[in-house]
């Protein structure tokens, strides 16, 4: 039941063995090198055959062209040594003409079938074959007898079938003219190519590819159609209908069926293929030569190269092992020993391997390092054992983080924290913070701190372990500032009442004892943001309140009820503010209030609203009538004002105008130049 784990050890081990991957490497460097190297020869090689191949068919190509532009101007020529002994006369009577075709024979042998025709279109007499005949044929409307009688000069028609066999023909059409010269054509001779009984490439083939059935030899008009090729069943069909030339017509149409003598060469998709333009007749002369025929030698050749190269890889690795394995086993001594050099019951200077080379050296270097190794025990031991006795006796917390945890923490940090050193130890610093959020707007103040090399000091509240929170002065600073990963030492100490009486005297500073209303400096420094965001703020409406016969409460009440009466105020006034507007006290029993972007219309209801509350302010043994209230002077900031003590002085005037008035009511300081606008409470 183990043999199969155990088979995977081994073969896990062995895999990680030096000596296989170096062995590995190099045979693939080998296999790698050795197929490039073949790979690239036979791809060079193609070129090369291919390069040349294609030379040779443009030369065969342009070769057979131009023989058999040659052939044609021999045809034409022996038409016209024939027709310079024609006399007119000649057509007058039949056995005359049949004569005079009888006595042609070299010019028989060069075409299926003579004939001559009159002036107009009237076949006199044909001679093939099988001898003298008279076919009753009128050619008046072939092209080529037109052209003949008209231009008076040899023409070579196209490809049309016989009036006489039905049979794929070329006709050579000579004018007959009178041995003087005269300027009237009396008719024509001609001479046809039978397609199928004659070939237009016999003996036209080059001994060196004449038996290469892997080349192709067309004859083709310039619109493509055949008139010459190894299968008669072909002709007269168009290119594109042999596949070994689809491609490659296509492509010659594509770009205008060019009719070049000195010879193209057309990609196609079945090897090589050339053409070579026939000139007079404009045809084309095609060659072909397939890709198996042209590289299945070099494919063969490539086989038996790679099939070596396997043989000579196979060899070369057996032997590489081997010769790796002997020379590698001091190494695995080496490794052996290297296993035992945290055993402290072994001497770190003895057990290694003798040995030379890389391998020596290795060895002796890490006899070396072993031995720094122990010292370095030795040191770190006491190390430990001092910084122990620091990290107990510390009079404030220590903890070193890294990565955003605990890793080092002292018996002070341990007691502020309420948390053993196994709660903390391995845990996120995070949770150590009030809330996340605190935590995490504490990393980029800490990030800037460290950026600019100097510690990060700050006071922060925490928690404990049963759930408790306290301030924290809290100090730290990287390990290596270069390197972020090394960690970051801490200090924190319990500033708790430190930050308490702080804050208390902070709210004491800008706040008034009495009614926890903003006190006069508050306000003031309010009033002057206010003023210096003009014109970009939006307009604020300052009231200036003051009560009404409060002095008679102190005399009569004593001021005990005057105090009750002013936090009563307080909270009228507090109870109709929104949370952006500011209530103060002033002194006295004076009040302010800065209304943040207020219309006028609400303005006046809310001071109405306040001068009817503070009136209804039930007084503790009150001893007289005097009636009680509040006077109110409003000023909306504008322009006109210069500094904020004008802006105070256009409220608190508006309030002696109210005083003046009557009391218990408002009044509102004019805009600009503008008189009191008087507007009453009642």
């Amino acid at each position: 039941m183990n043999f199969f784990p155990a088979v995977r050890r081994r073969l896990a081990m062995a895999l990680g063995s030096l000596k296989l991957r170096i062995t590995v490497a190099t045979i693939a460097a080998l296999a790698l090198g050795i197929g490039l190297t073949t790979v690239t020869l036979v791809q060079r090689t193609e070129r090369d055959t291919l390069t040349a191949v294609r030379e040779r068919e443009l030369s065969e190509a342009t070769r057979t062209a131009s023989a058999v532009s040659r052939q044609v101007v021999e045809l034409q020529r022996a038409l016209i040594i024939a027709a310079s002994s024609f006399k007119a006369e000649v057509l007058d009577s039949e056995p005359a003409t049949d004569r005079f075709l009888s006595d042609l024979p070299i010019l028989r042998t060069m075409f299926s079938s003579l004939f001559i025709v009159d002036a107009n279109g009237r076949m006199r007499a044909l001679i093939d074959g099988d001898g003298i005949s008279h076919p009753k044929l009128d050619l008046v409307d072939r092209a080529y007898f037109r052209r003949a009688l008209t231009e008076r000069r040899p023409i070579v028609s196209e490809v049309l079938p016989s009036r006489y066999s039905g049979e794929p023909i070329i006709v050579f059409a000579q004018p007959l003219t009178d041995a003087n010269g005269a300027h009237r054509a009396h008719g024509i001779l001609a001479g046809s190519l039978n397609l199928v009984q004659r070939d237009l490439l016999i003996d036209l083939v080059s001994p060196d590819d004449g038996g290469n059935s892997d080349t192709l030899r067309v004859v083709a008009d310039g619109q493509g159609r055949i008139l010459a090729h190894p299968d008669r069943s072909l002709l007269l069909s168009k290119l594109s209908d042999d596949p070994r030339l689809a491609a490659a017509a296509k492509r010659w149409q594509d770009s205008g069926s060019p009719i070049e003598p000195n010879g193209l060469t057309i990609g196609g998709t079945t090897g090589v293929v050339t053409a070579g333009g026939v000139s007079g007749p404009d045809w084309v002369v095609w060659r072909v030569v397939s890709e198996h025929g042209l590289f299945a030698p070099l494919h063969s050749a490539r086989r038996h190269a790679l099939e070596l190269a396997v043989v000579l890889i196979a060899l070369s690795s057996a032997l590489m092992l081997l010769g790796s394995w002997w020379l590698l086993r001091p190494l695995k001594r080496v490794q052996e020993r290297a296993l035992q050099m945290f055993d402290s019951g072994i001497d770190p200077q003895l057990g290694w391997p003798s040995v030379a080379g890389e391998i020596g050296h290795l060895a002796d270097v890490l006899r070396q390092i072993g031995v720094e190794r122990s010292r370095l025990e030795v040191s770190n031991t006491h190390l430990l054992q001092q910084l122990g006795s620091v990290m107990r006796n510390a009079p404030v917390g220590i903890a070193f983080t890294r990565d955003k945890q605990f890793e080092l923490v002292s018996a002070e940090c341990c007691l502020l924290l309420g948390r053993t050193e196994r709660e903390l130890l391995g845990q996120p610093t995070h949770i150590i913070y009030d809330s996340r959020a605190d935590f995490d707007a504490l990393g980029p103040k800490v990030v800037a701190a460290f950026a600019a090399g100097t510690a990060f000091v700050g006071d922060i509240q925490m928690r404990r372990g049963d759930g408790t929170r306290f301030w924290a002065h809290l100090r730290g600073r990287p390990v290596d500032a270069a390197d972020s990963a090394s960690g970051t030492i801490w200090t924190l100490t319990d500033v708790t009442e430190e930050v308490t009486a702080r804050t208390e005297l902070e709210w004491a500073a800008h706040h008034d004892a009495l009614t926890g209303l903003a006190n006069r400096q508050a306000f003031e420094i309010r009033l002057r943001r206010e003023f210096a965001a003009q014109p970009h703020a939006l307009s604020p409406t300052l009231m200036l309140i003051d009560l009404d016969h409060f002095k008679q409460i102190n005399d009569s009440a004593g001021h005990a009820a005057g105090d009750a009466v002013l936090c009563a105020v307080a909270n009228a006034l507090l109870d109709r503010m929104r949370s952006r507007d500011l209530v103060a006290r002033m002194g006295g029993d004076e009040f302010a209030i800065l209304l943040d972007h207020c219309p006028r219309d609400a303005a006046h209801r809310l001071a109405t609203d306040l001068c009817e509350a503070i009136a209804a302010i039930q007084i503790p043994s009150r001893s007289n009538e005097q009636p009680f209230g509040a006077s109110i002077g409003i000023a909306e900031l504008h322009t006109s004002f210069s500094a904020v003590e004008s802006w105070l002085y256009a409220a608190d005037k508006a309030c002696y105008e109210a005083k003046a008035a009557g009391r218990g009511q408002f009044r509102v300081a004019p805009l600009r130049r503008d008189r009191l606008r008087v507007v009453s409470a009642v």
